[in-house]
């Protein structure tokens, strides 16, 4: 085996936080976009939990999408685990 080189861990490290990220703001987004609608139409609590699903669903299909690509950029490299 292989071991790889710290870069490519480190690579592989920031992608992963850059999920992480992407997964807070999301969910985050999401529900603040909720309470902006239902502040305004007055609609409390329908539209934060709208924005909270739509941004839970967004923030897993990216997160997603993002780890494939991290495991593929992975195994291209040769990157095993330990």
């Amino acid at each position: 085996m292989t071991r790889p080189d710290s870069g490519s861990r480190l690579a592989a490290a920031m992608s992963l936080l850059g999920i992480g990220w992407y997964f807070a703001v999301a969910v985050i987004g999401g529900i603040v976009g909720g309470v902006l609608l239902d502040g305004w139409l007055g609609t409390r609590p329908l539209f934060i939990l709208l924005g909270l699903l739509l941004g839970l669903a967004a923030a897993f299909y990216g997160a997603y999408r993002a780890l494939m690509q991290v495991i593929a950029t992975g195994n291209q490299k040769g990157i095993d685990e330990d």
